[in-house]
């Protein structure tokens, strides 16, 4: 599941309102705020575009986008 609140917040930062992100995925305005409220699933090309509209970098799209840590394999 995605950290919605950790997304929200950093909207509110950016002054990124719902309507931006749809535009930006190419979906409507509702679709967006069920994503936003986890009633329904970003795939990933969503949340690539979803991380560069909100400057989250390639380390932190783990934290935003993956409630629970995934241990990494050498």
């Amino acid at each position: 599941m995605v950290n919605t609140s950790k997304l929200k917040g950093r909207m509110r930062e950016l002054s990124i309102t719902q309507a931006d992100v749809a535009k930006t995925l190419g979906i409507a305005q509702s679709t967006v705020n069920q994503k936003l409220n986890n009633t329904r699933p970003f795939d990933l090309d969503e949340a690539e575009k979803l991380s560069k509209l909100l400057g989250i970098s390639d380390w932190e799209f783990g934290s935003y986008f993956f409630s629970k840590q995934v241990a990494l394999r050498n």
